[in-house]
Formats: C-alpha cells, sequence, structure tokens
C-alpha cells in the first residue's frame, strides 16, 4: 500500500521539481536554444528523477498546467486559421496514412529486433493517449512497466527533437503574423476561469487530455467571438513553459535505472522510427499546402498534446492547426486502441 504525503513533503517535492525545470529552462536559454525553457526544463526534470529525486506535480497543479497551456494555445491562434482550413483536409488524410505506418511498423521493430511480447509492442507503439493505453494495459495486455518507460521516452525525445530540428530541418521560426499585445491581466484572468470551467466539464465527460482541450476550445472561442485580444504575456508563457516542462520530466519518477535502461533501446528505436514517418509525411505534404514545414511537423507529431501546443507557441506557429490535429489524432487513437487491443488478444489466446 502507498504511504499518503504529507502536505508538507508534497510541497518540497513540488517546488524542488520546479526549481530545477527553471534552472535546466535557464541553462538552455543562456545557449540559446529553441523552446529553451520547454526543453532544458523536461530534460533536467526526467535526468534528475532519473538519478533518484524525487520530483512530482499534484494532480491540481498538473491540472492547472493543462487548463493554462489550453489556453495559450488558444490565444495564440492565427487570425487567418479559418481561411486556411480548406487545406487541411490534405495533411488530415496525412495523419491517418502516418498512424498506421507508426502502429505497424513500431509494433513490428519492437517485436522483432527487442523480443517484447504482442501486447508490449503494440501498446509502446501508439503515438498518444497514455492513459488509455496504460488502463488497457492495467487490464492484462502487455508488461504495464515497459510500455510506460517507452512511451515517457518517446514524449520526452518529442519534447527536445522539435526544438534541436528547428537547427538542422526547415522548421524555423515562423513569424505567424505581427506581434500581439498583451492581454490584460484582469480579462486573463477571467478567460482562464472560462478554460478551467470547460476543462473541468470535457473532463467529466471523460474527453482525452480534457482540461488541456476544453481550455483551449473555450479560449479559442472567446478570441473569434471578440471577447479578448492580444496574446499572454511573454512572462507568462515562461512560467508556462516551466510547468509544463517539469510535468514531462516528472513522468519518470519511480522509474529505476534498471527498468529505463532494459526499456531505453527500444524506447529509443520506436521513437526514431515513428520521428522518421512522421518527417516523411511532413515532407510528403509539405509541396500541397501553404504552411511552414515545422507548423505541419507539430500538427502530424505523434503525441504530447500540451508539449506539442507549447512548442508551437515558442517557434510562433499557428496553434488552430495544430490543436485540430491532435483532437482528430486522439479520436482516431480512441478507436484503434481497443481494436488493437481485441486483434492482439485473439492471437494470444491458445
Amino acid at each position: 500500500m502507498t504511504p499518503t504525503l504529507t502536505a508538507g513533503t508534497v510541497a518540497r517535492r513540488t517546488l524542488l521539481t520546479l526549481l530545477i525545470s527553471a534552472a535546466g529552462g535557464g541553462v538552455a536559454a543562456l545557449l540559446n536554444l529553441p523552446a529553451a525553457w520547454l526543453m532544458g526544463g523536461a530534460l533536467a526534470v526526467a535526468v534528475a528523477a532519473l538519478l533518484g529525486a524525487r520530483v512530482m506535480l499534484p494532480n491540481w497543479l498538473r491540472d492547472a498546467t493543462f487548463v493554462f497551456t489550453g489556453l495559450s494555445m488558444g490565444a495564440s491562434v492565427a487570425r487567418d486559421s479559418l481561411a486556411l482550413m480548406i487545406q487541411w483536409p490534405v495533411t488530415l488524410a496525412a495523419l491517418v496514412l502516418e498512424l498506421i505506418l507508426i502502429i505497424s511498423l513500431t509494433g513490428f521493430l519492437l517485436r522483432k529486433l527487442f523480443g517484447l511480447d504482442r501486447g508490449t509492442a503494440y501498446l509502446s507503439s501508439f503515438p498518444g493517449h497514455l492513459s488509455f493505453v496504460m488502463s488497457i494495459a492495467a487490464a492484462g495486455v502487455g508488461d504495464s512497466r515497459q510500455i510506460i518507460i517507452i512511451q515517457v521516452i518517446r514524449i520526452l525525445l518529442l519534447t527536445i527533437c522539435v526544438p534541436v530540428g528547428a537547427v538542422f530541418l526547415p522548421i524555423g521560426h515562423y513569424s505567424g503574423g505581427p506581434v500581439q499585445p498583451s492581454v490584460p491581466l484582469e480579462v486573463l484572468a477571467l478567460v482562464a476561469g472560462a478554460c478551467a470551467i470547460t476543462g473541468f466539464v470535457f473532463t467529466r465527460l471523460r474527453i482525452p487530455a480534457g482540461y488541456a482541450l476544453g481550455a483551449m476550445a473555450a479560449s479559442i472561442a472567446a478570441k473569434f467571438a471578440g471577447l479578448f485580444e492580444g496574446a499572454v504575456p511573454p512572462v507568462l508563457l515562461v512560467v508556462i513553459f516551466i510547468f509544463v516542462g517539469a510535468l514531462i520530466g516528472s513522468r519518470f519518477n519511480g522509474i529505476t535505472r534498471d527498468e529505463f535502461a532494459k526499456a531505453a533501446l527500444g524506447g529509443l528505436a520506436g521513437t526514431a522510427l515513428t520521428v522518421g514517418i512522421v518527417t516523411l509525411v511532413a515532407f510528403a505534404v509539405s509541396p500541397l499546402v501553404d504552411m511552414p514545414f515545422g507548423q505541419i511537423w507539430l500538427g502530424l507529431s505523434p503525441g504530447a498534446l500540451e508539449g506539442m501546443g507549447a512548442l508551437g507557441i515558442a517557434l510562433g506557429f499557428d496553434t488552430a492547426f495544430i490543436a485540430a490535429h491532435h483532437v482528430t489524432r486522439l479520436l482516431l487513437l480512441t478507436f484503434a486502441i481497443p481494436v488493437v487491443a481485441m486483434m492482439v488478444r485473439e492471437k494470444e489466446l491458445p
């Protein structure tokens, strides 16, 4: 039975986690890396967790992080998003093809090269919907510890690979239109309240990533309705990135170095294959649509809604496009995960 932590212990571990994330982000910012506060924070907290630090974010703070991430994504939506939607069917079709390739090829790789059983291999290959994947694993499909390690490696590496890729690939920094003034704090507080309420409703309705998607939906609706103008203040964005980095890195909490080493090669290979598939599909689609390559890549990215949304803001892309594709990905996975799990079980039955 897991002992209940005292309020003081929770506060100390949370503060430690946020300080580590801020320190890692600060170092990355000094090195002038893209999306520094997010990437540096996530990497620093993940390393600290593997070294034995008791990192954590309590559930209420995790949910608040989702709310503010969704709020900032909605506030960053470009005004020409609706005009660009005519191009989205092309990239949405590419998303469907990409998911089929990722699940089938990554699952095959993990089975044949790393000797994982069918359940572990295919549940580890799903690009997202982690809570749903783990609930299926808890029902007796696959090795849940191996699955969580491989999945968390995917999320962490995505957060690191995209900013690094900005240096080598044509991801770059897209202006996304003129710089907007900051939203007044009193207006931001009202919008944040609406975002939190909508996120709570989405969560009660069991919508995946409910707080993030609900907050984003409320923020986008308020902006298009003309209820507020402007962007989230830069200082607040840095704080949000620190919290998202802490959230991503803290998923390594409780994973021992031996467990990590056992699953790391499979996680690295699976993530590399996944990233390769996404990159090839994005390159194939980019001549067909008039938008930056990096925006296409983030929209097609295999998971990490909150991380990719934050990176979209940091790199200056249209977050409406990114959000729409991630919502579609989660919807497709909602149907795909139980279907694949049933197929795996049928093959494993004597």
